[in-house]
């Protein structure tokens, strides 16, 4: 909707835009008959969402009891996140939107009461290899715009088309703002300007009117501009400029706007030039309001700013005193030296885009590092063979090819988006084997207690596994084309909310009965539960499965991996700490995750519900993009746990301690970077979302599942070694 609203009004949309994109509760602006998230995400053919426009078109074009009709078409976009802009269905696609223009053409030409009909077809964004779109990349930010009607050709001198590849892959014949569409429309309607316009009147379309009223419109569009420069510098008279010699070089905007407005003033009191020198100084003027102003939508308050700094500083601060005072190990060391990597790398847009790549090269790193401690001990008493580590960094070299994420490589061949859809019998297969090794974890835990537990734990693992094959025939159909289908037909129609609802009822009841009896242990009252740790987490693990793409389940076979291999390793608790902190990372952008909005996966932020809930919607979106990371928040209790039970509370507080460090002085370099670069050209679309992120790792992971889900699962689950 950012894009929609600078096309309807003319205005610069804001972050805070961004963010309410995915608040369906905001209902300030509709569309007539678009549907909100839950349809659009649920029409996944590609053409349930799109047919739902065109049937009313011939209808339409037939009455004349409207004056304008918007037709949003959203298959073209749901294509392109599904499977990209190459995506086979990308042309039939377009075939049909060409149909669609054909129709509604013709219908201008034909019919009488359309004959002063202006067809517009626009792109509110593009998208990048991937299908994504949100950043600063060119296929992102340079849709396609078409002014169509029989009356252009008394104005248009003709273009050839088609026309020649240009150097710029997404320029052809002229370049205007998304913003110049309001103004251009309102100027051809007769309509005023939109109060806060930013847009400048598209020249092309001058020549529709004579040479003194194209003047007087250009003039209307340059004052109404005008006044929102006077409101965002106050303290500029752009009326009183009588040394016009910082003009050659201004030294700063509101004095090049000053000079500019100078020299529009000028000429009209001379009245002698042209009417085309008068408007290409206030085009120009007007340009240059429009690019200052887009840059300068924002007022910050940099006291506030520095606040904030001041505050994660002495967080950071304090996290660092606990360090030393609980007394110092390599790996704090090696945690200040990950932080202020980290931090540097905050400073330069490319990084941060490419962050991905910083993780895999510390992993390799760390894991290294292990390999060298471990192959200098003595083998007879070593716990743990040297090449364990070798093992970890195979495992990691599959994992970071399981989804191509950032900028530059998004659209490149990985596992989840080009292996598996040529080779869906060995997706199923993986997906099986990941779910029936749950499943024999749970049962074997759940036995211990009942052989009721024990078949109620398969069932339920059976359930998730009903729900991930039903969400596939509505969510990617195109997976189980190699499956038989009487396997999955009786699935197909039955209610995902339901299943969804009774999934998740399941493992919540699970849990509560777990964590009731690791109460009962802790207090005494129960002495033949063991494993509740393990219980627990393989509770967890099976709905983060619930709430993680198909394609993406084979990964838990992996983590399952390198954590048993972990847990043979003779580490300390710090180095757990910082293994924990990496690879939790690693698995947030081996599951596709980057630091683009654009890259937010809304797939499953809906399971179970029928109807918009921003508390449900929001923890579900969270679960379903921080899957890894909270999956290794969990796992790290259990590595933490299987140490000796001696001073165990002191080695889970510097554990906390040493995740404080790094998350406090990450989050205090991203706003730094922030506060710093504020005027920077990518900004809203790399540093901004960029800081959203960070807020929802200290917030969302540090806070609230490291810290506090996770410190109440370990408390439970040291009743297992007491």
């Amino acid at each position: 909707m950012p894009r929609i609203k600078a096309i309807t009004t003319g205005s610069i949309p804001s972050f805070l835009d961004v963010i309410l994109n995915f608040a369906e509760s905001d209902t300030s602006a509709t569309l007539v008959t678009q549907d909100t998230w839950p349809t659009q995400l649920a029409a996944k053919d590609f053409t349930e969402v799109d047919n739902n426009v065109t049937r009313h078109v011939p209808f339409e074009l037939d009455q004349k009891d409207w004056n304008g009709m918007i037709m949003h078409y959203l298959g073209l976009d749901h294509i392109g996140h599904k499977s990209g802009p190459r995506s086979p269905h990308m042309v039939p696609k377009h075939r049909e939107m060409d149909a669609i223009v054909e129709q509604v053409y013709q219908a201008i030409q034909t019919k009488e009461h359309l004959t002063s009909t202006l067809l517009v077809l626009c792109g509110d964004h593009g998208m990048n290899d991937a299908g994504n779109h949100g950043g600063s990349a060119p296929g992102e930010t340079s849709p396609a715009l078409v002014f169509m009607s029989p009356k252009l050709k008394a104005i248009s001198f003709g273009n050839s088309c088609p026309i020649e590849k240009q150097p710029d892959e997404y320029q052809y014949y002229s370049v205007v703002e998304q913003s110049d569409i309001a103004p251009t429309l309102a100027g051809l309607l007769g309509f005023p300007v939109p109060l806060n316009n930013l847009g400048v009147f598209i020249p092309d379309f001058l020549r529709f009117w004579p040479e003194t009223e194209r003047v007087a419109l250009m003039a209307r569009n340059a004052q109404q501009v005008l006044r929102i420069v006077q409101t965002t510098f106050p303290d500029t008279s752009f009326d009183k400029l009588t040394d016009t010699t910082g003009c050659v070089d201004p030294a700063s905007d509101a004095l090049e706007l000053t000079c500019r407005w100078t020299a529009v003033q000028a000429l009209f009191k001379d009245g002698e030039e042209s009417s085309e020198d008068k408007i290409r100084l206030l085009t120009e003027f007007l340009q240059a309001a429009q690019r200052i102003l887009s840059s300068a939508a924002s007022n910050y308050d940099v006291s506030k700013l520095q606040l904030g700094l001041t505050v994660v500083a002495m967080a950071c601060g304090f996290a660092v005193a606990s360090l030393v005072a609980q007394g110092e190990e390599s790996s704090s060391i090696w945690t200040v030296v990950l932080a202020l990597g980290y931090g540097t790398m905050m400073f330069a847009s490319s990084f941060v885009e490419e962050e991905h790549h910083f993780w895999y090269w510390v992993t390799c790193g760390w894991l290294t590092w292990l390999y060298l401690k471990l192959s200098q001990k003595d083998l007879t008493i070593a716990k743990a063979h040297p090449w364990y580590p070798a093992i970890l960094l195979a495992i990691n070299r599959i994992i970071r090819r399981w989804n191509q994420t950032g900028q530059k490589h998004a659209g490149e061949p990985d596992i989840a988006k080009t292996f598996f859809p040529s080779h869906r019998m060995l997706l199923w297969v993986l997906v099986s084997i990941t779910i029936l090794d749950l499943a024999r974890r749970l049962v074997w835990h759940g036995s211990k207690v009942s052989r009721l537990s024990g078949i109620l734990s398969l069932l339920l693992c059976l359930l998730v596994f009903a729900f991930k094959v039903t969400f596939t025939i509505a969510d990617a159909p195109e997976l189980l084309f190699e499956i038989p289908h009487k396997i999955w037909k009786p699935l197909e129609g039955t209610p995902l909310v339901t299943q969804a609802r009774t999934v998740f009822a399941g493992i919540t009841v699970f849990m509560l009965f777990n964590m009731y009896r690791g109460l009962q242990r802790k207090l005494g009252s129960c002495k033949t539960f063991p494993d509740i740790a393990w219980t627990l987490h393989d509770l967890l693990t099976l709905f983060l499965i619930m709430q993680t793409r198909v394609t993406n389940i084979p990964l838990y076979l992996l983590l399952y991996t390198e954590l048993h291999v972990i847990d043979a390793l003779d580490m300390r608790a710090d180095e757990i700490t910082l293994t924990s902190i990496i690879f939790q990372y690693v698995t947030f952008f081996a599951s596709g995750g980057s630091n683009a909005i654009s890259s937010i996966d809304l797939s499953n932020a809906y399971n179970g519900i029928s109807g918009y809930n921003v508390a449900a919607v929001g923890f579900l979106t969270f679960v379903s993009n921080w899957a890894g990371p909270i999956w290794w928040a969990s796992a790290t209790n259990l590595l933490l746990l299987d140490k000796s039970s001696q001073r165990r509370l002191e080695k889970y507080l510097r554990h906390i301690a040493l995740l404080t460090t790094f998350t406090a002085s990450s989050l205090f370099f991203v706003m730094l970077a922030c506060t710093i670069l504020r005027t920077h050209l990518f900004i809203w679309t790399v540093f901004s979302p960029k800081y959203l992120y960070s807020m929802a790792w200290s917030l969302g992971q540090h806070l609230a599942v490291n810290v506090t889900i996770g410190g109440l699962l370990f408390w439970i689950g040291s009743a297992d070694a007491l």
